[in-house]
């Protein structure tokens, strides 16, 4: 059964299930899900810990010999199965479903970490025989949208309160780095009084800059129409050492989708029908971000964003003497709904 990380501790009240897995890329809420099972099997008299690293040339007997040896300190055990990015193979697939087959009869808790689980991993044989068993935490990004509310419940676990303004600016220094932002928090509850109520210039004077970005993070802003933080992603991206045809290549793969997008809606077909046809398929949590930039960019934009694309790329090739970030800010800031490019490209890129 799925629960996602902010359930787990309502789930795990309830029933310590005999199989936990804990799959996803955000290393806090990872870790967390992963102490909340460990402490509720602490409190239900799961004494013994094994942990178990799946690497390379990893022999899965292990699996079944932990969960077939009795210990001498303790009647029942937590067995720990990391497997990182790793995928089990037909080996470990097979291992998994026997000990699913046997988990019933025996006290054992059996821990998985992975990495994100693909939907065809999701639907493995191995998979499903342990889903059924017990628990599936997914664990996610926490979305920008969201990511002031999580800020302030994050701050009120360390004693601390965050204003509007203070939340805003701690997500914009912190930003895909939740590690980063738990330990500001940790940082101002040292330097504050328990219940201390933080503004902006707290935040600002006490917190350096650690936000971390990719490019699609960055695709997504535009999409939004969220132009200030557009902005600073392709400054973050440009500063983190991103290759610029990296960059250029998200932006342009958006730019494409939404033309193809476009023709599908010209062609009377819904927006539904249109983000299922695209290859991949445009999940449902994100067409609502195609949607608004459709209804922002007309189809004669967006072409001359694709034309402005060409010269960027010619000039990361060496053809052209364009400043590459700046023409990539202004490619990002346009698609975002800025006016970086106007009606028409800037005199001094034409000219290039």
């Amino acid at each position: 059964m799925k629960v996602f990380p902010d359930k787990l501790p309502e789930a795990l009240a309830k029933r310590l299930p005999p199989v936990v897995i804990v799959a996803g890329d955000e290393p806090l809420l990872h870790r967390d899900a992963c102490d909340t099972v460990r402490r509720v099997a602490r409190e239900q008299g799961v004494e013994e810990r094994e942990v178990l690293h799946v690497e390379n040339g990893f022999q899965w007997g292990r699996l079944t010999e932990s969960a077939a040896s009795l210990s001498l300190f303790a009647s029942r055990k937590l067995i720990e199965l990391r497997l990182g990015d790793q995928a089990p193979g037909q080996e470990g697939g097979k291992t998994l479903e026997a000990y699913a087959a046997q988990a019933g009869e025996s006290d054992d808790v059996l821990l998985i970490t992975a990495g994100r689980l693909d939907r065809r991993q999701q639907q493995s044989k191995w998979f499903k025989a342990l889903d059924k068993l017990g628990l599936f935490v997914p664990v996610w990004p926490v979305d920008h949208a969201r990511l002031g509310f999580w800020l302030r419940d994050r701050a009120a676990r360390h004693g601390l309160q965050l204003d509007r303004d203070a939340a805003r600016l701690l997500g914009e220094r912190t930003e895909g780095n939740l590690l980063a932002a738990d330990q500001e928090l940790q940082k101002l509850a040292l330097l504050h009084p328990t219940g201390a109520r933080l503004d902006a210039g707290a935040i600002a004077g006490g917190v350096e800059d650690n936000a971390r970005y990719d490019v699609f993070t960055l695709t997504d802003a535009c999409l939004r129409g969220e132009r200030e933080r557009t902005v600073r992603i392709v400054a973050g991206l440009r500063g983190e050492g991103i290759e610029a045809p990296v960059v250029l290549w998200a932006l342009t793969r958006e730019m494409r989708t939404l033309l193809s997008l476009q023709q599908h809606l010209d062609q009377g077909q819904s927006l539904e029908h249109a983000c299922k046809a695209q290859r991949p398929m445009i999940p449902e949590k994100r067409r609502p971000n195609y949607q608004q930039a459709l209804q922002r960019l007309p189809h004669r934009r967006l072409h001359k964003l694709l034309l402005f694309a060409q010269r960027i790329d010619q000039a990361i090739k060496g053809g052209l003497p364009l400043p590459v970030w700046d023409a990539l800010n202004d490619l990002a800031l346009t698609l975002a709904g800025g006016r970086g490019l106007l009606a028409e490209l800037p005199q001094a890129y034409r000219r290039a």
